[in-house]
């Protein structure tokens, strides 16, 4: 029997010790206050460095939870970790911890293999090292569409798709996969993986795409896009991730992938001026008036032209789908931005 999202939301497979690693960055934060308002039989431990992507504020509403607890820290601590597992005899993980913006690995890949590749070995290390075979026991690894590489114009990835990684975080993040893979096959580690698309929605670091053209939107500024703008992604609102993470955590099969995309491709071009449009209704001004901002920049190497998730294998055999269509989402977040600045 195929079970639909709607009665997985109810789902609670019993009291247990979760630890979320990344639960300060933008995806994350999203996940553990919704974890801990639907789950309340569920503790969660928060495991973030508070590198530069992350912000605490974005958890103020949960953070006296009688079920959370926030805790700073690496995953290349292993002394912490085998301390974290120890006292609170973590019964599951949930893995998001990343280095995960793709100019920065450019820039300077080795950040990326120490948190991505050696990062995820600690924690499946501690797993494995306090973690009882045949026990109730879940790894999660949360990962990207960019480690299938690029796409032409037409065709779409699946969890058929091969493995080619074209810029050091992708190849960090494919790398980081075949190891919970290899764990899985090796030590009997049980695991599920997810492979999203770009996600988007309030709370973003500024140096991604959609707020960083936000931004230049309130100061008036040069909207950059790289440049013919006509790279596509696969947009997916970060709370429809949220409940497709959530589905895949409580019922995801042991050892499978699951992709997990919007239906939703625009080019970063389309992008910009869907945002200029609700910034232009959302401050009562002619429209086009924000388009005059758009400008092209020099394209970044090895800029993938398209990405593209074929999400149906989560859709039937876990029923979830995406709710938030693209107008819908792109005003709630404009909405967010402007309300907070």
């Amino acid at each position: 029997m195929i079970c639909t999202f709607e009665a997985t939301l109810s789902l609670s497979i019993e009291r247990m010790t979760i630890l979320v690693t990344g639960g300060a960055g933008f995806i994350g934060s999203h996940l553990v206050r919704h974890l801990i308002k639907r789950y309340p039989d569920y503790t969660l431990i928060n495991l973030d460095a508070l590198t530069y992507a992350a912000d605490l504020s974005r958890l103020d509403d949960v953070n006296n939870a009688p079920n959370y607890q926030f805790v700073e820290g690496n995953i290349n601590d292993s002394s912490l970790l085998d301390s974290l597992f120890s006292t609170h005899h973590i019964e599951a993980v949930i893995h998001l911890a990343a280095e995960s913006h793709v100019d920065r690995s450019i820039e300077g890949p080795m950040p990326f293999a120490e948190t991505n590749i050696v990062g995820t070995m600690n924690l499946l290390n501690a797993c494995r090292t306090h973690w009882k075979k045949g026990a109730n026991h879940r790894f999660y690894h949360i990962s990207t569409d960019e480690v299938y590489g690029s796409l032409g114009k037409e065709g779409v990835f699946t969890e058929q798709s091969p493995y080619q990684p074209r810029s050091p975080y992708a190849a960090s993040k494919a790398s980081a996969e075949h190891m919970v893979r290899a764990y899985g096959e090796t030590y009997d580690l049980p695991y599920v993986i997810s492979n999203c698309s770009n996600n988007y929605g309030p709370d973003q670091h500024s140096e991604k795409l959609i707020p960083t053209l936000i931004h230049s939107l309130q100061q008036n500024k040069a909207l950059p896009i790289y440049g013919d703008g006509l790279n596509v992604r696969d947009w997916l609102y970060v709370e429809d991730h949220v409940s497709a993470m959530d589905v895949i955590f409580h019922l995801g099969n042991l050892g499978e992938t699951y992709l997990v995309g919007g239906r939703c491709e625009r080019s970063n071009l389309d992008v910009a001026k869907a945002l200029c449009r609700a910034y232009d209704r959302r401050l009562g001004q002619d429209l086009g008036t924000a388009e005059k901002l758009i400008t092209f920049v020099t394209d970044r190497p090895g800029h993938d032209f398209r990405y593209a998730i074929d999400p149906s294998k989560l859709e039937s055999t876990l029923g979830w789908s995406p709710k938030t269509n693209w107008d819908e989402g792109i005003e709630k977040t404009i909405a967010a931005y402007l309300d907070n600045k």
